[in-house]
């Protein structure tokens, strides 16, 4: 998989500005750098029975703090209240983004708590073919290049799917588990939390028989999300991109049902939890 996506990073540095793909290879070597701690918290969280909900309701707000931290220290107040402010057409396009990005977030979540970080994390990360299939027929990022170039993104394709299959049938024996119930057994007397919690967070099934009750809050921040979404909505302008509508559609289909798919198999096996 890593050889596929540098396959695709060569192949797509073509379509950089001169002088900037270097930069840009820099710039993605970093990023995973820093992304690989994120999976310590995760280590954490999961062997003690954590929701993925939980993990990433409080994960989420500390990216928007250090992000909005960023923006004012680079920025200043003013002048990014007057980008934003200028940029409202396009704002419900990322604020939508960023919805579809978090629920692709929950189910990499509920990947590694039910097969590990090894496994999880390089399966979800074949979004990568995903983004691929849309770049290249959706939007024509490669119109116009060489024969060498089209190698490259096949190569790197098949290179990545084939790493993918070999994770996906890849099972864990009894030692593996074994070590899951002793870690988990040793993070939860660390942090004085219940064996019972413990084992129905790591087996999906619900600790407590009672359903969850909604309250006043609950409510409040629901229809407070979906009116600053429909706000947004209302002075959203389509964006002026030209796109391979035909591939969109299909792509479009193909992506929901399997979402629909993998949502239902995994609510059906652990509601969720």
């Amino acid at each position: 998989m890593f050889a596929g996506a540098t396959l695709l990073a060569i192949a797509s540095s073509h379509q950089a500005a001169p002088g900037k793909a270097t930069l840009g290879i820099a710039a993605a070597l970093g990023a995973g750098i820093l992304w690989g701690t994120m999976y310590i918290p995760y280590r954490k969280a999961y062997l003690t029975g954590m929701n993925p909900l939980s993990f990433i309701t409080f994960f989420t707000i500390g990216e928007l703090v250090t992000m909005l931290i960023l923006a004012i220290g680079y920025r200043g107040l003013s002048p990014l209240w007057t980008e934003l402010n200028g940029a409202r057409p396009v704002l419900f396009w990322l604020m939508l983004g960023g919805f579809v990005w978090v629920i692709g977030d929950l189910f990499q979540q509920y990947a590694t708590k039910y097969v590990g970080i090894s496994r999880g994390i390089p399966l979800s990360n074949t979004n990568q073919l995903w983004g691929l299939l849309w770049g290249v027929l959706v939007f024509h990022e490669l119109r116009g290049g060489g024969h060498a170039t089209y190698m490259q993104v096949a190569g790197g394709s098949i290179l990545m799917a084939l790493g993918a299959v070999a994770i996906a049938l890849s099972s864990a024996d009894s030692r593996e588990h074994s070590s899951w119930r002793d870690a988990a057994q040793r993070e939860g007397e660390r942090y004085g939390v219940e064996r019972d919690y413990v084992h129905a967070g790591m087996e999906g099934r619900a600790f407590e028989n009672e359903p969850p009750r909604r309250t006043a809050l609950d409510w409040v921040l629901i229809l407070g999300a979906t009116a600053i979404f429909m706000g947004l909505a209302v002075m959203a302008k389509p964006a002026q991109v030209e796109v391979a509508l035909g591939w969109a559609a299909a792509l479009g289909v193909a992506m929901f049902t399997l979402m629909a798919a993998c949502g239902i198999a995994l609510w059906r096996t652990t509601g969720f939890r």
